[in-house]
């Protein structure tokens, strides 16, 4: 089992930053392919950046060059980091794990960018 809290959220102006966290912990919390999606209002959700077990990442066209995914050593912490933000960013972030016991999710993380 995973748990997984994000944090970092908030209100910020466009072509500000923000940086999220998502703290994993449980018996699979270390070792797992991890990734970042978000959701807008009437959208479905949708995938942001990917993070694998060997460090390489992925992104959605609509962020590479503008975001990126990190994790700390320990494999328990991923991050992502935003810059240039705009309003078409917001929404609500969810983290991602994948286990070899299906997928787990967090509660997420609201990030409202205004114009």
């Amino acid at each position: 089992q995973v748990q997984l809290v994000e944090s970092g959220g908030g209100l910020v102006q466009a072509g500000e930053s923000l940086k999220l966290s998502c703290a994993a912990s449980g018996s699979l919390s270390r070792g797992n392919t991890m990734a970042w999606y978000r959701q807008a209002p009437g959208n479905q959700r949708e995938f942001v950046a990917g993070i694998y077990v060997n460090g390489l990442t992925n992104y959605s066209n609509s962020v590479e060059g503008r975001f990126t995914i990190s994790k700390n050593r320990a494999g328990n912490v991923v991050y992502l980091e935003m810059n240039s933000l705009s309003p078409e960013d917001t929404g609500v972030y969810y983290c991602k794990a994948v286990t070899p016991y299906g997928d787990s999710w967090g509660q997420g993380t609201q990030v409202t960018v205004s114009s």
